[in-house]
């Protein structure tokens, strides 16, 4: 299956991303704990694909969307949200992202959005 970097400020978050993915078989490379630590991790980990929090702290996850975009134009990048941020969210795909998923996720939403995303 696909090897994934986590990137979310919320630890409760990257454990519940993290058993949701394993469970479907998937291996967890990495988690990040802001944007700057995301892009850090991608470039030294390159993973078949990103989950990124938007609302993190030192840089948010669309500006680190872009820099990991700036580095490799075909990562596969796939937004997670709160609800009512719908902008962001609009915003995060128009700069490239290929999916997103709001929180609180539900586990077979977050498995089929990932599959959509590596099957692009």
């Amino acid at each position: 299956m696909a090897r994934i970097l986590i990137v979310d400020d919320s630890i409760v978050s990257r454990t519940n991303l993290k058993n949701i993915l394993a469970d479907a078989r998937h291996e967890v490379v990495g988690e990040a704990v802001d944007g700057e630590d995301g892009v850090a991790k991608f470039l030294s980990l390159r993973p078949d694909m990103v989950t990124m929090d938007i609302t993190m702290p030192k840089l948010n996850g669309i500006e680190c969307l872009k820099r990991i975009l700036g580095h490799d134009p075909e990562a596969r990048v796939m937004m997670i949200s709160a609800l009512g941020q719908g902008a962001k969210i609009l915003e995060a795909i128009d700069s490239g992202a290929r999916h997103y998923v709001t929180k609180p996720f539900e586990p077979d939403k977050v498995i089929e959005a990932v599959t959509e995303v590596l099957g692009d």
